[in-house]
């Protein structure tokens, strides 16, 4: 199968995740938040966790309501996966601050 796009594996990931989001009822919020604790199910790495901020933001999620989540399935997924998530999220958050602070010259 050939494409012509120069980026098929991104283009086919938005792809599915734009079908599932027109699939789901749940709110942005609700939605994000499940995404969170199923990248924290499978020890997702920081990337995967870059790729949901822009959404976070724009569902207007809280750290709290994150932390809410890790604490919410830590006695399901375990300690070592919620430390993992937690320093994931933690540098992918830095790398969105610091590509945001490039951004604006700051």
């Amino acid at each position: 199968m050939t494409t012509s796009s120069d980026t098929p594996v991104l283009d086919t990931l938005a792809a599915m995740t734009l079908d599932s989001i027109e699939r789901c009822g749940l709110s942005p919020d609700m939605l994000i938040l499940t995404r969170i604790a199923a990248l924290v199910s499978i020890d997702a790495p920081p990337v995967s966790y870059l790729a949901h901020i822009d959404p976070a933001v724009k569902a207007n999620l809280t750290a709290g309501q994150v932390q809410d989540v890790l604490v919410a399935i830590a006695p399901i997924v375990g300690t070592a996966r919620v430390m993992s998530a937690a320093a994931h999220i933690t540098e992918a958050l830095g790398f969105a601050i610091a590509v945001a602070e490039d951004e604006t010259g700051a």
